[in-house]
């Protein structure tokens, strides 16, 4: 197996367990479900929202609508299965580490989907005026692309592999 793949792997893992791990401590812990929300900072708060969409809330299914719950939990096996296949390819690090963020990211919000319907955010930078709440898993897939698209514009055209 090649180096990127396993890079891959063990980073969606961790992205995987820090996920669960977060929103376990938020939903069970913190209880933040009955405090909807806890001031941390002057710039972040613990804040609840339950995200029935995908990132930012695009196509959001109505309450008690399941098709679209599966339909965006069958997309995001889907795209697992395809990051799966593209890393097996990759030749470089950067390949592997962009990948297993976003591998590790729709898993964990893919768990979510299937457990509870929707997905669990709860950081909240809005004091800064940053209007999302999002969750770990959001974060690494933000992160994933930014690494491909960053190794994208600053690898050479030799160095670069076709899928």
């Amino acid at each position: 197996m090649a180096r990127p793949a396993v890079l891959a792997y063990i980073l969606a893992a961790v992205v995987l367990i820090a996920d669960q791990a977060s929103k376990f401590w938020a939903l069970y812990i913190l209880d933040l479900p009955t405090r909807l929300r806890v001031e941390v900072s002057g710039v972040f708060d613990l804040s609840m929202v339950w995200n029935r969409g995908v990132s930012f809330g695009l196509f959001r299914s109505p309450e008690g609508e399941e098709t679209i719950r599966w339909l965006l939990a069958a997309f995001a096996a889907v795209i697992s299965v395809i990051l799966i296949w593209w890393v097996q390819k990759a030749k470089r690090a950067w390949s592997g580490v962009g990948i297993g963020f976003i591998i590790g990211g729709a898993l964990g919000n893919l768990v979510d989907r299937v457990r509870f319907g929707q997905v669990a955010d709860f950081l909240d930078f809005s004091d800064i005026g940053f209007i999302y709440v999002f969750n770990v898993a959001d974060a690494a897939i933000n992160v994933g692309v930014a690494i491909l698209l960053l190794e994208t514009f600053f690898t050479s055209e030799k160095d670069k592999t076709p899928l």
